[in-house]
């Protein structure tokens, strides 16, 4: 079920988001909603350019790996 939100927005910002949600032929609502998915889908997630230096960065690798083996012996503390 979809909730409401009161958002209170400067002039400024508010004229600007309406200004691009016009350009989109979409509601303000859902341009606001949009944006915000889209913000959160790219802090939750990595890129690939991203996932290509964590897989190349070896000693960051064995530190996980080694995380994993003690979480998984139980052994260490959560910090």
């Amino acid at each position: 079920m979809s909730k409401t939100v009161t958002l209170r927005l400067d002039d400024v910002v508010y004229e600007r988001l309406r200004n691009l949600a016009e350009r989109d032929n979409r509601p303000l609502s859902n341009f606001i909603e949009t944006a915000a998915l889209r913000f959160i889908e790219s802090e939750q997630f990595v890129d690939e350019f991203e996932m290509e230096e964590i897989r190349g960065n070896n000693s960051l690798n064995l530190s996980l790996k080694q995380g994993l083996s003690d979480a998984k012996a139980k052994r260490g503390r959560l910090v």
